[in-house]
């Protein structure tokens, strides 16, 4: 009837609710729900099926109890994604993760562990809740990844194996947890390239790297340290990233680089073995850290080159310099400061780098050197020893820093030459000269000042002299004020007592010997004071300073040199 059927639809109706789902359940998973809920601004690689990967996670059930957390265990787990070896609901629930990224998965218990679970952990048909995050993601087929992060501009070798190389490194696990940093411990990393010192993913690469350079070398497991990782801060199947700085490098076969900055144009003489050089330098490590400069003490170096007084290199470098050259020299470890370094400025294996300015050097037997510039014609009286001369000079460095000039006096300058009046090499380089001649002498410090200097002269140095010969007077030998040019008078006392009064006061002397000079008789000792010269001569012959000379006190200087004593005319 009707009312049978009514009643018919509604027990159907009722046992469809009383069967279907609550209202707001989907009801069993399909598929496992990712929740991505943190995810990396920089994901430069996602996992994908045959991947290496090593993540951390919790695992819980809907009510939140924990059955299993890596955590706990103080280890990640590490194996291949996407090949059946983790339970399908994690195996697809990890595909696509980024290193770093974090997951919440709901694995449904057909794609857990299903019906069955695990006894005494998992019960069946159990729904497993798990929060994820990647840690590090590889391939076998993976290769070392080098990015440049800064190149100097100049780059004139690179790293090659069998290299001995300086370094400093953050190193870090793939999800940025730092592991070990060379800063800070102070020190550079210092090993050989290429030799298994290193781990194999490091040897390579730091091969290519300029002085200077800066990487970041990402490392995978199999060419770091594997399934055993080290110690307690690599885990095992770990990928490495290192940020390196390579401070310097070197091969134990290096000899002394040497690089002309600057030759003059003009290079008579180069500097050999048993020279002696003054030279400036700035002394750099090759990352360009200044550790020793002569600027800074306002004052050169000064040394033997070729004698073991200096590091070996540098005692190379130096060899055939020219007087003003700029000369860098990049020296091995080796031919420095070995692997001990020096002091707290040079460290151990470090390469040197000295940027050398020559000021001068010399040879400890060497002459002047003369050059004449001008040489008037006719020139038949030349300077010698005793003789009075006037000359004008400027005095210089050879490296053109100006000394002295007799241009900034009134006068020229006036000496007897080889009565120790003026340094040994201008003495030399004064004589045989025509008045109106032009010479350049070319002094070494043991003709000039010595290793002492003077008065705004450096030790050591080698002294350059313009000088113009102005006039010449001859002179008279050595302990002589006058001579004659004949033989003296026979009765020479009687002559010079003008008055008769058997005494000579200076003033007869002095009218007595310039009369001899006015009559050609004989000379004074050349001087810009006869006057002085006469007063001396008196001086000496009045023996017992009374102011007058008596026929006793009057004596040639022949006589004297006779009697061995001493004293003029």
């Amino acid at each position: 009837t009707a009312a049978g059927r009514r009643c018919l639809l509604l027990l159907l109706f009722l046992l469809g609710v009383l069967e279907a789902p609550a209202l707001g359940d989907p009801g069993p998973l399909e598929d496992v729900v990712i929740d991505r809920y943190y995810i990396p601004k920089i994901c430069l690689r996602e996992a994908q099926m045959g991947d290496f990967i090593r993540y951390h996670y919790n695992g819980t059930f809907k009510d939140g109890t924990k059955f299993d957390s890596s955590y706990d265990r103080r280890a990640t787990v590490a194996g291949v994604v996407g090949v059946g070896r983790l339970i399908t609901g994690m195996d697809r629930g990890l595909l696509g993760m980024c290193v770093n990224e974090r997951r919440h998965l709901i694995v449904p218990p057909h794609l857990g562990y299903g019906s069955i679970g695990v006894a005494g952990l998992i019960p069946p048909d159990a729904t497993l809740y798990f929060d994820v995050i990647m840690l590090d993601i590889w391939n076998k087929n993976d290769k070392l990844q080098i990015t440049t992060l800064s190149k100097p501009e100049r780059c004139n070798r690179t790293v090659e194996n069998s290299d001995f190389v300086r370094y400093h490194y953050n190193g870090t696990l793939l999800d940025g947890t730092p592991f070990d940093s060379s800063y800070s411990k102070a020190s550079t990393y210092d090993t050989y390239v290429g030799t298994g010192w290193l781990i194999k993913g490091m040897d390579q690469g730091l091969l290519g790297m300029c002085a200077g350079e800066k990487r970041s070398i990402i490392i995978p497991p199999f060419l770091a340290y594997g399934e055993k990782g080290y110690g307690t801060v690599i885990p095992p199947q770990a990928s490495l990233v290192f940020s390196v700085l390579l401070v310097d490098f070197h091969n134990p076969k290096d000899g002394v680089f040497l690089e002309h900055l600057e030759v003059p144009e003009s290079c008579k003489r180069r500097a050999v073995t048993g020279d002696f050089v003054r030279y400036h330098y700035n002394g750099t490590l090759m990352d360009g850290t200044l550790f020793d400069s002569s600027y800074s003490r306002n004052q050169t170096y000064n040394t033997y080159i070729g004698k073991g007084y200096i590091i070996p290199g540098m005692d190379q470098g130096l060899q055939g310099v020219c007087v003003g050259e700029q000369r860098r020299v990049v020296i091995p470890p080796h031919l420095a400061y070995g692997e001990n370094g020096a002091g707290d400025k040079i460290p151990g294996s470090a390469v040197l780098i000295f940027d050398v300015h020559v000021i001068d050097f010399h040879n400890p037997e060497d002459p002047v050197e003369i050059e004449t510039v001008f040489r008037p014609e006719g020139c038949n009286v030349t300077t010698r020893n005793r003789d009075f001369v006037r000359y004008h000079y400027n005095c210089s460095l050879l490296d053109g820093t100006r000394l002295f000039s007799s241009h900034d006096y009134e006068k020229p300058q006036e000496v007897t030459l080889g009565a120790n009046k003026v340094i040994e090499g201008l003495n030399s380089g004064l004589l045989d000269m025509c008045a109106g001649e032009r010479r350049v002498l070319i002094i070494p410090p043991h003709l000039g000042h010595g290793e002492s200097g003077a008065r705004g002269v450096p030790g050591s140095a080698v002294l350059r002299f313009e000088v113009e010969l102005i006039s010449v007077e001859e002179g008279v030998p050595e302990g002589y004020l006058f001579i004659w040019h004949g033989e003296p008078p026979a009765s020479l006392y009687e002559q010079m007592d003008l008055n008769k009064d058997g005494g000579i006061p200076a003033d007869e002397f002095s009218t007595f010997i310039k009369t001899q000079v006015a009559e050609g008789k004989g000379r004074l000792m050349p001087s810009s004071d006869p006057e002085k010269v006469i007063a001396d001569m008196f001086r000496n012959q009045d023996r017992n300073q009374d102011g007058k000379i008596t026929p006793d006190e009057l004596k040639l200087k022949s006589d004297e040199d006779q009697e061995k004593i001493h004293e003029e005319l």
